[in-house]
């Protein structure tokens, strides 16, 4: 059942995935000049406000463009994130609203993230 809810995902949850899938898609919604001060291993960067552009675009336009395959819809694992959530939710529910229902948003975000990896 798909729910209007929001799922988030946990910072255990996340460093988990990190370590053992192959599928997982991270997206990083913050400016470039936030990006340029660290970012999660293996996020790509995608600005918030062409989130909805970037997730509408062809595959190959997509994969041109950022450099990774566009995950399928169904992508069991795609996470959002930002510096301190909010712009990932946004991120995370206009991808909801483009068919991607298992995205998720990292809502403790790079501020988190950075903390509990002492960066």
């Amino acid at each position: 059942m798909a729910s209007s809810v929001t799922k988030d995902i946990s910072y255990e949850d996340l460093k988990a995935l990190l370590g053992k899938s192959q599928n997982l898609l991270v997206v990083d919604v913050r400016t470039k000049e936030e990006v340029d001060k660290g970012q999660i291993q293996g996020s790509v960067h995608i600005p918030v406000d062409t989130v909805e552009a970037a997730f509408a675009m062809a595959p190959e336009e997509f994969k041109a463009k950022f450099g990774v395959t566009k995950p399928p819809q169904d992508a069991p694992e795609l996470v959002f994130h930002c510096q301190l959530g909010r712009r990932g939710l946004n991120a995370t529910n206009k991808a909801h609203q483009l068919g991607y229902v298992n995205a998720r948003n990292y809502a403790g975000g790079y501020k988190e993230w950075s903390e509990k990896e002492g960066k």
